[in-house]
């Protein structure tokens, strides 16, 4: 995922260490959405006057900004509603907010991985009510869109904007090679690319495959191959799929290739990967696995650099895979206990189906709109290298971490086990990946199945 930030000086006016820590989400508020009968009169103007409060992640000036552009829209519709902005606010913040009864009306991620929690346990409503009450068509929302905005029969949560992976090449490394398609032209190209000094250490690499580099997570790669997470049941299928020793198999081969220490000295002596001195910026490495925002990065700091972007490389022998890749991104929904929900469903209807809130939003924070329709628009700021990026979401095969309760602890368990296999201290690949099974499907158990 792009960068979170930490600073949540928004929330200074609170005090959290108030809040109760209890299993369930608090009971003050409103109704819950869609449990009044439906009101004849169904226009804006119908919803009674409210402050609302609406709590995000975003922090940067430039994106408080884009987001107080899209609500414009929202005011001009809905002239009775305030919407006052908390920024910086991160998940667990949101969910002890709630827990204590003191939730916002509205509130918004940067990730998924706290959806199925959200959802499991009542700290945000399910609005499938409100959806069908309201008559809202989902039909304009990709597929892979339900995978991360629901869990276990409850939407609770509405996509607002993505991130989408793919590859960028630096032009002038690659020699007047086309980008790769697959893994073993990925490999092939990685090493005809890579330049060593002459007492053998990186100088300039191909690709680096290491799982501790960057945008490299267990996630992203997983994409690269169509690995699959978990079983219908919520149990781990990492070690049972083949796709995951496909890919492991694979990364490990051209980690042997570089040398472990000798890749890990490079890796390390690279600039942040947030900053101006990232290493495709500076002709270090020809290839990489990033997501959209790194477009709009690349125009403000490295201007002159002539580089592409493509899908993914996939599996040879899934060439199907070919144009899909990796897709996560900000979630909003209204929480349990909000004191104005049906102000609140209004707003997140609007962030969330709007075009011209999406494209608003879009074009400002450069991460990928969420609907067909705002994907086609023709106000969409978008390059040859952006639109890869609306393509790869676009793409029916695109994947992501389906929403679990234990999401972050199953990203972490296999990115642990990955960092051991590339080093050469786990030798036995299918006994790694059963054991991270195990210990996905142990904690499950301590979390209620």
């Amino acid at each position: 995922m792009r960068f979170v930030p930490l600073a949540a000086a928004g929330l200074a006016v609170l005090s959290l260490a108030a809040f109760t820590t209890g299993c369930t989400a608090g009971k003050e508020g409103g109704p819950a959405l869609g449990s009044q009968p439906k009101a004849s009169n169904t226009a804006p103007s119908a919803i009674p006057a409210a402050t609302i409060e609406l709590w995000h992640g975003f922090s940067a000036d430039s994106e408080v900004k884009a987001f107080t552009d899209a609500i414009a829209g929202f005011n001009k519709l809905y002239p009775q509603i305030t919407v006052k902005m908390v920024k910086g606010v991160q998940d667990e913040q949101i969910t002890q907010a709630v827990r204590g009864g003191h939730a916002p009306d509205v509130a918004s991620s940067f990730t998924t991985d706290s959806v199925a929690a959200w959802c499991k346990q009542g700290v945000f409503q399910d609005l499938n009510p409100i959806i069908k009450q309201d008559g809202v068509d989902l039909s304009g929302l990709p597929p892979v869109v339900d995978t991360y905005t629901q869990f276990d029969g409850k939407r609770c949560v509405m996509p607002l904007l993505t991130d989408a992976y793919g590859l960028y090449y630096n032009k002038a490394l690659m020699k007047g090679n086309q980008p790769p398609r697959t893994l073993s032209e990925l490999t092939k190209l990685a090493k005809e690319l890579t330049v060593r000094n002459a007492d053998g250490t990186i100088k300039v690499a191909g690709f680096i495959p290491s799982g501790q580099y960057y945008e490299n997570g267990a996630s992203h790669l997983g994409a690269m191959v169509g690995a699959k997470w978990t079983n219908p049941d919520g149990t781990s299928a990492i070690g049972s799929d083949p796709a995951w020793k496909t890919l492991l198999n694979w990364q490990k081969e051209l980690v042997d290739w570089y040398g472990y220490a000798n890749l890990d000295k490079f890796r390390k002596s690279l600039g942040d990967e947030f900053s101006g001195k990232h290493p495709f910026y500076e002709g270090k490495v020809a290839m990489g696995i990033d997501g959209e925002w790194r477009v709009a990065m690349l125009a403000n700091e490295a201007p002159k650099l002539d580089y592409g972007t493509a899908p993914v490389p996939v599996d040879d022998a899934r060439p199907d895979l070919y144009g899909s890749g990796f897709t996560a991104g900000t979630v909003i929904g209204v929480p349990k206990g909000a004191k104005n929900p049906e102000a609140a469903w209004a707003l997140v209807k609007y962030l969330a189906t709007d075009t011209g809130a999406l494209v608003t939003l879009s074009n400002a924070i450069r991460n990928v709109p969420t609907t067909k329709a705002a994907l086609e628009s023709p106000d969409l700021k978008k390059d040859e290298n952006f639109q890869t990026f609306l393509d790869i979401f676009a793409n029916p095969r695109t994947t992501t971490v389906p929403a679990h309760v234990n999401s972050v602890f199953n990203q972490e368990a296999l990115q642990t086990f990955m960092t051991s296999w590339e080093k050469g201290s786990a030798k036995d690949l299918d006994a790694g990946l059963k054991d991270v099974d195990k210990r996905i499907d142990d904690k499950l158990k301590l979390s209620g199945g």
